[in-house]
Order: C-alpha cells, then sequence, then structure tokens
C-alpha cells in the first residue's frame, strides 16, 4: 500500500478542520488561529501544514461561489442533505480544482475519493467521485479564468 504523502495528509487535515468548524458553528480559519497558538504551548496539538491553511482560507475566502457550483451538480441531493465529512471533501476538492494548477484535475478527484474512502459511508467514494465527475469539466475553464486575472508585475 501507498504511503500518504504531505499533500494527503495536509487534505485530511483541512477535511477534519473543516468538518469540526462547521460542527463547532465557528469559522474555519479562527480554528486555525486557535489551533495554531495552542501548538506554541502544547506539544499534543499538532502544528497546521502551510497547505492546509492554504485550502482551508481559499473556502473560507469562496464558500458561498463552491457551495453554489457543487449544488448545481447534485442529483436528487441538497447541500444540507448531505453528510457533514462529505460537504467538506467536495468543498475541498472544488477549491482544489479551480485554484491550484500545480495539481492535476484527476489527482484531486483521485484524493477526494481517498478521503471519502477513509473518512466516509460506504457510499460516499461513489457519490463523491459521480459529483465532482461533472465539476472537473469546469476547472479548465475557472483556471484560466484565474490566471488571466492573476495581477501583472509592472516592467520596470
Amino acid at each position: 500500500m501507498k504511503k500518504p504523502g504531505t499533500r494527503h495528509k495536509a487534505r485530511k487535515r483541512a477535511v477534519d478542520l473543516l468538518f469540526e468548524a462547521e460542527v463547532k458553528n465557528c469559522s474555519p480559519v479562527d480554528l486555525i488561529t486557535q489551533r495554531r497558538e495552542l501548538a506554541i504551548t502544547d506539544d499534543s496539538v499538532g502544528k497546521i501544514n502551510d497547505y492546509t491553511a492554504l485550502i482551508i482560507e481559499g473556502i473560507a475566502g469562496d464558500t458561498a461561489q463552491i457551495d453554489a457550483v457543487i449544488s448545481s451538480h447534485l442529483n436528487e441531493w441538497t447541500l444540507p442533505r448531505l453528510p457533514a465529512v462529505d460537504r467538506a471533501i467536495l468543498r475541498l476538492a472544488t477549491w482544489e480544482l479551480f485554484n491550484t494548477t500545480d495539481v492535476p484535475t484527476m489527482v484531486v478527484v483521485d484524493e477526494a475519493v481517498e478521503l471519502a474512502k477513509e473518512l466516509s459511508t460506504d457510499d460516499s467514494p461513489a457519490f463523491v467521485n459521480g459529483v465532482l465527475g461533472r465539476v472537473v469539466l469546469l476547472a479548465p475553464q475557472v483556471r484560466a479564468s484565474l490566471e488571466t486575472q492573476e495581477p501583472q508585475t509592472p516592467e520596470a
């Protein structure tokens, strides 16, 4: 069996934090801040990986759009009806599909399915794969759009 990489662990931690924030009805960004402060004095609190923080901050900054995309690709389901873990996985993968040009889209989908296998119900991997199979079709346009919006550095 393949050993999970650093990014896989960062994604898993992000799902855990997104889930916890939803259960506690708090901001996931605030949760990261709290954990980072606790980690200074308490060795039992794991440090927050930079990629985990990037994911959480990205999702928190664009939750409404991410949820709208996911909702528009659900068949016979609504986002609130999904298990909270599946919501977190779909949010993470959708954000990553649209915002990480260094991660191939199929890697994002595979990672999300793997997280669903590890963390959710027996039906979740197929469900997550199906939803993301439709969302992934939007990724090239969204990524291209974001690249054209990147601020240009002035020429000297």
